[in-house]
């Protein structure tokens, strides 16, 4: 396959050059750029030298027509008016912003703070959630790519609110990031004398993933509901973890949810059951496309501590939009994704 990448010089573009370049269906990657044509892409990144010695190319269209497959990792607002011309031209279009994502337009508008892209280009775009939507994946001309906090949340929480074991009216969800999860474009809050040894919290009850969670809950679980949801950075630099808590239906047990946790990821293999807390961590999963989950009852609240951990960089973004073109072209999901996390 021939594969382009618009917006390679971010995080997510680097961690999809990273995997792509070792898939064994990619014989070609290009890089395409709106303000840097020319720039050879591993004088910006040296440990690329010797591996990535191509210069990035200017955006035209004829040219992405002419691609299988074309990433897009850009800020949100960008893709909303570069993809729709290209929708149904050729090229299978994986977006990893959030232009395509939610389905009401003004709600996009009023969380986003952006122009929406037209709504026959968002009624088109397919969620991206692999797990959960791998039929429609199959078929889509444009996927848009989950958030990473929503991957996180929504892989741990769907099969237990789908089997109505915990109480979905009643969502409070507490996550926590590394600063990659910020792009790396710098600012005042990821410079490093102000984010090291310092946790913080940001987009208090306002953060942009709160409609795309509650949108998917509706989309696979059948379940209209509002959640708390909250976001915080941690110094370190790749790594979600999400921690949900809900109350458990009567006469529910903890070993009926990890069952159901089981069973419902049983045939996915990047999503790992848990049972012990101490193998639970964000480095158990860095760098890879993995997703870990845990569940634990507290039998005196009665109360249901749901926590999941990704790399937002991979399964958050380049490794499940990779997972999502492995099921539009038929390939095992694993392709170019079997590798063990970093840990250290």
């Amino acid at each position: 396959m021939k594969v382009g990448i618009v917006g390679a010089t971010g995080y997510g573009g680097l961690e999809l050059i990273r995997f792509l370049h070792n898939h064994p269906a990619v014989d070609r990657i290009e890089l395409f750029t709106s303000s840097e044509e020319g720039v050879l892409f591993s004088s910006k990144f040296g440990h690329l030298v010797t591996i990535v010695d191509t210069p990035l190319k200017k955006i035209a269209y004829d040219a992405l027509e002419k691609f299988d497959v074309v990433f897009t990792s850009t800020p949100s607002g960008v893709t909303s008016e570069l993809l729709p011309p290209l929708v149904g031209k050729g090229p299978k279009l994986i977006d990893l912003s959030g232009d395509f994502r939610l389905k009401d337009l003004a709600s996009y508008e009023a969380w986003y703070g952006k122009k929406a892209a037209p709504a026959n280009s968002v009624q088109q775009s397919v969620y991206g959630l692999t797990e959960w939507n791998t039929e429609r994946i199959r078929q889509a001309t444009l996927i848009a790519n989950p958030g990473c906090y929503p991957t996180a949340v929504l892989l741990s929480l769907l099969p237990l609110i789908k089997e109505r074991l915990i109480d979905p009216s009643f969502l409070v969800i507490d996550a926590k990031s590394g600063i990659s999860g910020a792009g790396n474009k710098p600012s005042q809050t990821t410079h490093f004398s102000e984010a090291n040894e310092n946790l913080s919290i940001y987009k208090v009850n306002t953060h942009q993933h709160i409609p795309e969670i509650e949108q998917a809950l509706s989309m696979f679980a059948h379940v209209d509901t509002t959640i708390t949801f909250n976001t915080h950075l941690i110094p370190m630099t790749r790594g979600i973890l999400a921690t949900s808590y809900a109350s458990v239906m009567p006469g529910i047990t903890e070993a009926q949810l990890i069952t159901c946790l089981k069973t419902a990821y049983e045939k996915h293999p990047f999503v790992r059951i848990v049972t012990d807390a101490n193998s639970l961590g964000t480095n158990r999963v860095k760098g890879s496309n993995y997703c870990d989950i845990l569940v634990n009852v507290d039998a005196r609240t009665n109360r249901a501590t749901i926590v999941s951990v990704i790399d937002n960089l991979v399964k958050g973004a380049a490794g499940q939009a990779i997972q999502n073109m492995n099921v539009q072209f038929d390939l095992p999901q694993t392709t170019g994704l079997d590798v063990v996390p970093f840990f250290i």
